[in-house]
């Protein structure tokens, strides 16, 4: 795939080692990660795609999550809002309709899948533990998530919208933002 072959050209460039000493292993949860010369190194990345395009971030450290999806209606939309959002994301997405609760469904779908693949859980969490920030689901690109209940660590949420695709960027940060 050529989202695969993306990802190991940045990965290479990044971590300064050739092709042939890049290798991957993959955590219990499925996540990879990378391997130079068989020993792991520290870099978060993470890979999406949906239709012909892809998505590729990498971070000098910590967990890192990505999620792409093209907007397209969904026949199954009511029942996928009750089974993935929270109260209040519920109450955001009954209020609106049309496209606008389609471009909605998919910025929170996308924010939840990053944060979910971040974590390295995929879908075995349930996503519907924790909502994204109000500032986001009212038109913020960016914020801060906490979810005590699953993890201590701390996410910069980063939505990433367009016309056609929703994409999010879910990455684990220290004490300090910026």
């Amino acid at each position: 795939m050529l989202c695969r072959a993306a990802l190991r050209s940045l990965l290479c460039t990044h971590l300064g080692y050739d092709n042939a000493r890049l290798s991957f292993g993959a955590a219990d949860g499925g996540k990879p990660f990378a391997l130079v010369d068989g020993r792991p190194v520290e870099v978060g990345f993470n890979v999406s795609h949906s239709g012909r395009h892809g998505l590729i971030a990498v971070a000098p450290a910590g967990r890192v999550g990505v999620d792409l999806e093209e907007r397209v209606p969904r026949h199954d939309l009511d029942r996928l809002i009750e089974a993935v959002f929270g109260p209040d994301e519920r109450t955001d997405l009954a209020a609106v309709a049309g496209d606008d609760r389609i471009r909605l469904f998919f910025r929170l779908w996308t924010l939840k899948e990053a944060v979910a693949k971040a974590l390295g859980t995929g879908f075995s969490v349930d996503v519907s533990r924790f909502e994204i920030p109000q500032a986001i689901r009212s038109g913020e690109s960016r914020g801060v998530l906490r979810i005590p209940q699953i993890s201590e660590a701390r996410w910069q949420l980063t939505a990433i919208d367009d016309r056609r695709f929703a994409a999010a960027v879910a990455r684990e940060i220290g004490e300090t933002i910026r």
